[in-house]
């Protein structure tokens, strides 16, 4: 296995977890109305930019999500998924720097879903 390094990884890693999340009991049905030609290339531009520095991603993405039905449970398991399929392709530097970057993406989503909730 290789680093994650190149805009082809990224489409890689995105294209196999959301795979994943579109099989995935729990999560499936939150994606159910995503566009996904229009849906993958944002987030290979997200996670480009965050990953190669590329800065192809322009958007708020938390805005997006706090509509939906969400909870700890949800997070849990996209970090999961997302994990595995790190893991799954890729080793080294980036890889896990892509995990660490999720572990603080979910862990910040959660704690502001907590709060919009509550408000």
């Amino acid at each position: 296995m290789k680093d994650l390094i190149t805009r082809t990884d990224i489409e890689l890693l995105v294209n196999s977890f959301y795979e994943r999340v579109r099989k995935d009991e729990l999560l499936s049905p939150l994606f159910n109305h995503v566009d996904w030609p229009e849906h993958l290339p944002v987030m290979y531009n997200f996670w480009s930019s965050m990953l190669l520095g590329d800065q192809s991603y322009q958007g708020s993405p938390f805005q997006k999500h706090m509509p939906l039905d969400i909870d700890s449970r949800h997070f849990q398991q996209w970090l999961a998924l997302f994990t595995q399929t790190v893991d799954e392709h890729f080793t080294g530097e980036k890889a896990d720097e892509v995990k660490s970057r999720a572990r603080s993406i979910a862990a910040l989503w959660q704690h502001k879903k907590e709060m919009y909730s509550k408000n």
